[in-house]
């Protein structure tokens, strides 16, 4: 099975902490010459430097905000301008705020469309010309198990996952004939500073501890544990190689087991 990505080159958002860095780190062992893109450069700078080298790849790092679609839109498509190829392209941006769909300010809603929708259509319009030069693109969305059921308490983020994965569905059927692929991940309990959040919010609304409300949930999964953003990151470096060439379209959940449905 070929899971080589020597030679490709990948652009990863939000790939300073979680599951984005994790898939950063993990897309570079695989021998992908990888560009990060988040908001904080102190971040970028150290992450970089954590980045495999041992196949001549060539890190480097773009400073955007998911909050101005504007500015990040100037800065891939400088970015592409001086590329020859991309081959693989992760949409992954923070969720939005906790809270009930009916208690969501307005804004909230049009701020996480514009931070995932508008931020990934910018992406790929920049960056799918390039894949079609190549014959090759993988864009791979991590979203969340909302996709599937929706999470009480996340309003507005189940709102746009689900929009985000029918935006991703449509898009692959449009770049199919060109060699490129376009599959979500979705992402259940992962162990980062979000879960950690919501850990600690939960916890005080069930007037429990944080150890105690952990423990009752990872009774619920099947594993009986919460997955490591490792675990994630694999599922991401095999859609993105060419092992998976021939799967466009999907949902793949990475949750223990979680989701109770197909």
């Amino acid at each position: 099975m070929n899971i080589s990505l020597k030679n490709k080159q990948a652009v990863v958002a939000g790939s300073t902490q979680g599951i984005g860095k994790a898939i950063a780190l993990e897309l570079a062992l695989l021998g992908a010459n990888v560009t990060l893109l988040a908001r904080n450069e102190d971040s970028l700078k150290l992450v970089v430097k954590e980045l495999d080298l041992s196949m001549g790849q060539k890190h480097d790092y773009l400073v955007a905000d998911f909050a101005y679609p504007d500015q990040l839109k100037e800065k891939i498509n400088q970015y592409a301008a001086k590329k020859e190829a991309v081959h693989i392209l992760i949409n992954n941006t923070g969720g939005p705020p906790a809270g009930t769909i009916f208690e969501a300010d307005i804004q909230q809603f049009i701020s996480a469309f514009s931070a995932h929708i508008i931020c990934s259509q910018h992406l790929s319009q920049a960056l799918v010309p390039l894949m079609k030069k190549a014959s090759y693109g993988r864009i791979i969305n991590i979203i969340s198990t909302s996709v599937k059921v929706p999470i009480a308490g996340l309003g507005v983020s189940n709102t746009i996952r689900g929009a985000m994965a029918s935006w991703a569905k449509t898009l692959a059927t449009e770049v199919a004939p060109f060699g490129i692929t376009v599959n979500n991940i979705l992402p259940g309990f992962t162990k980062t500073a979000r879960l950690d959040f919501l850990m600690q919010t939960r916890a005080k609304s069930a007037s429990t501890t944080v150890d105690e409300y952990t423990e009752k949930l990872q009774a619920t999964i099947p594993m009986r544990r919460f997955g490591d953003a490792e675990e994630v990151a694999a599922a991401a470096a095999f859609l993105a190689s060419p092992a998976a060439s021939f799967i466009t379209g999907i949902n793949m959940p990475v949750d223990g087991g979680n989701t109770p449905c197909l």
